[in-house]
């Protein structure tokens, strides 16, 4: 069965390798924004919509994140970690004259990856935030007078026909994504190929306001019924100073007795439960054995 797969594009982009990675036979579609890629899978645009939610240095891609909370009840399907590499790349014809340039354009994310590199060699440069790193390399492809300088992975760089003059600049070697797939459907068949390592449940957790030592009690329904919590995350619900909610993940399958278990305890104490995915976490030979390349 073929699936269609939208991406946070352009192409050469970080989430396209992780799309490919997983879903190596499927048609993938690129879009401009986060936003419109989870708006593709939310009416059907696309069958699945991979976009990153989360990154080793940078914590969450707020986001994705609060669209998936606040405008979008699209399901998690799976999830899968890819190493990232950032490069600092320029137009061929900007090679030799790259240290006088005057402006970096990145995705935010890149861009604070990067902070000790940008610090130490381009303190004097203008940052520009894109939309993605790939956008970036390909605005800097279109427009050697532009007077800037991408960071970007070097799909991209081969993918524009950019010049890296930098490689590996970002501030940590342990540098990894979390990509998340989002569908409305189980696309049960076109994951059944993926190796996985795990399951995982995602819940969104809101705690009743007059009720002292909720978050303890919380977490508590885990503990004692040994369930593994690999991330606990506060978040602002948008409706006022001090009102959040928490986003929860959970090592462990959606079942019959542990997991409804939790939520009906929950719910017994007043706090608001959402699940946002029970899934795979993806684990192919494809990001194992040939992470992106240089």
């Amino acid at each position: 069965m073929s699936v269609s797969v939208g991406y946070l594009g352009p192409e050469g982009s970080f989430t396209e390798a992780a799309a490919n990675a997983v879903l190596p036979s499927h048609k993938c579609y690129p879009y401009a924004t986060i936003q419109a890629c989870m708006a593709a899978a939310a009416s059907d645009e696309v069958d699945i919509a991979v976009v990153p939610l989360e990154n080793a240095i940078e914590g969450s891609v707020n986001m994705t994140l609060d669209y998936l909370i606040h405008k979008q009840d699209i399901p998690i399907i799976g999830e899968v970690t890819v190493p990232i590499q950032q490069h600092l790349m320029v137009h061929p014809d900007n090679e030799h004259i790259w240290k006088s340039m005057n402006n970096i354009y990145s995705h935010p994310q890149a861009i604070a990856q990067c902070d000790d590199f940008i610090t130490n060699t381009f303190s004097h440069a203008n940052i520009h935030y894109m939309n993605s790193t790939s956008l970036a390399a390909k605005d800097i492809s279109e427009n050697p007078d532009m007077d800037g300088v991408a960071i970007a992975n070097a799909l991209a760089a081969k993918k524009y026909g950019l010049k890296i003059v930098q490689h590996h600049i970002h501030d940590y070697d342990n540098n990894h994504t979390r990509f998340v797939l989002l569908s409305k459907q189980e696309q049960k068949e076109a994951l059944q190929p993926v190796r996985h390592e795990k399951e995982k449940t995602t819940l969104m957790i809101t705690l009743p306001s007059d009720h002292s030592g909720a978050l303890h009690q919380v977490l508590s329904a885990f503990a004692w019924r040994k369930l593994n919590l690999s991330k606990i995350e506060s978040r602002p619900m948008k409706t006022g100073i001090g009102h959040y909610f928490f986003i929860i993940d959970v090592d462990h399958a959606m079942d019959d007795v542990l997991i409804p278990g939790v939520i009906a305890e929950l719910e017994a104490l007043g706090c608001g439960v959402r699940i946002l995915g029970s899934y795979p976490c993806l684990l192919t030979e494809t990001v194992k054995a040939k992470p992106i390349p240089e």
